[in-house]
């Protein structure tokens, strides 16, 4: 058995190596961007590659090679299941649509009129969003029927870029007036004013499209719970300053005690109709008090889990002390390879 991984600082790529040097299991380094990364992958029974949202490389072609390899027999992370939705909310609304889960009601439109029909008889509230973003980027509160108005004629015209340049530099100012950065971190703000990142110079603009959710008030935090095969962790995110989004904020609980456990119960009934390998779950609470989700993804910063203090089976037997995801990751891999 030989396992294909492919490297990249900072990311889970570092604690599967690790995982292997540990327990003497055979693998491959590999670059997925090499044109020849099929013929490279003959000898190996699995590709590993935690492909990220924000490498414009990665968006182009990631998600069509792991479904690639995967259809040719061997065993990948993340496999299609796991990842054909990743940074596609508008795939989660009618992902959780078709598997009537509780999640935040969400509205596209694909024609101004369409769209402009509906504004006109909802109500508001609304949160705008991207297809596409992490970290409570393209994600906007739209108040009156006028801006969502405004934000329906910019996306079926000029479209939106995929880096929203004021929004990070007023992130920025939050995070160094909370302490939680230096200084030097609004000057790199003020900077991407003018300076547009790699990602939303290669990517273009997006547009033809308009995506609002209902605005559950009251929400001052989220429950974040991640669910690898049979075991799941969780932390809970306080809300931004002044703000409705938790996303981003950075701070962060991560005592049992804060987890509501309804959460923990429905993401992993979810995850058994998904037959994710990893997925990890946003949810808020609706005005009955009952959590719903707001959306998910595959994968996150490496590190940010190190701090919780155990983790629940399926069961919901809660199990204190320290893991390691990744390690589950590449030995529920292992486990698949071996049956």
């Amino acid at each position: 058995m030989k396992i294909a991984i492919h490297f990249t600082e900072d990311n889970f790529s570092e604690r599967w190596i690790e995982y292997c040097q540990q327990n003497d299991i055979n693998y491959k380094l590999v670059n997925c961007y090499d044109t020849n990364i099929i013929h490279d992958l003959e000898d190996c029974d699995a590709l590993m590659w935690h492909h990220h949202h924000r490498e414009y490389k990665d968006v182009l072609f990631a998600k069509q090679l792991m479904y690639s390899v995967e259809f040719a027999g061997k065993k990948v992370f993340p496999n299609f299941n796991t990842a054909w939705h990743f940074d596609d909310k508008i795939g989660q609304k009618y992902l959780f649509e078709a598997m009537g889960v509780p999640f935040v009601p969400t509205y596209v439109f694909y024609t101004k009129k369409e769209a402009i029909d509906w504004i006109e008889s909802t109500t508001f509230p609304k949160v705008f969003k991207l297809r596409s973003g992490a970290g409570a980027s393209n994600v906007n509160l739209a108040r009156t029927k006028k801006e969502a108005i405004s934000f329906t004629h910019k996306a079926f015209s000029r479209g939106f870029s995929q880096f929203d340049r004021m929004g990070y530099l007023k992130d920025k100012i939050m995070k160094v007036r909370a302490g939680k950065e230096p200084l030097i971190g609004i000057l790199k703000g003020i900077g991407r004013l003018f300076i547009p990142t790699e990602f939303a110079k290669m990517h273009g603009r997006e547009k033809g499209y308009v995506y609002f959710q209902d605005f559950i008030p009251n929400n001052t935090f989220d429950i974040r719970v991640v669910v690898v095969g049979d075991k799941a962790f969780g932390n809970k995110r306080i809300n931004r300053k002044d703000d409705f989004r938790a996303s981003g904020s950075r701070n962060y609980r991560f005592e049992r005690s804060e987890i509501d456990e309804r959460c923990v119960q429905i993401a992993f009934e979810v995850n058994k109709k998904l037959n994710s390998q990893s997925t990890y779950y946003d949810f808020v609470f609706d005005e009955a008090n009952n959590p719903v989700i707001l959306e998910i993804s595959y994968c996150s910063v490496v590190h940010k889990y190190d701090k919780c203090p155990g983790y629940w089976d399926e069961n919901l037997n809660f199990y204190e002390g320290k893991f390691n995801p990744q390690y589950w990751h590449i030995e529920n891999l292992i486990s698949t390879i071996k049956q």
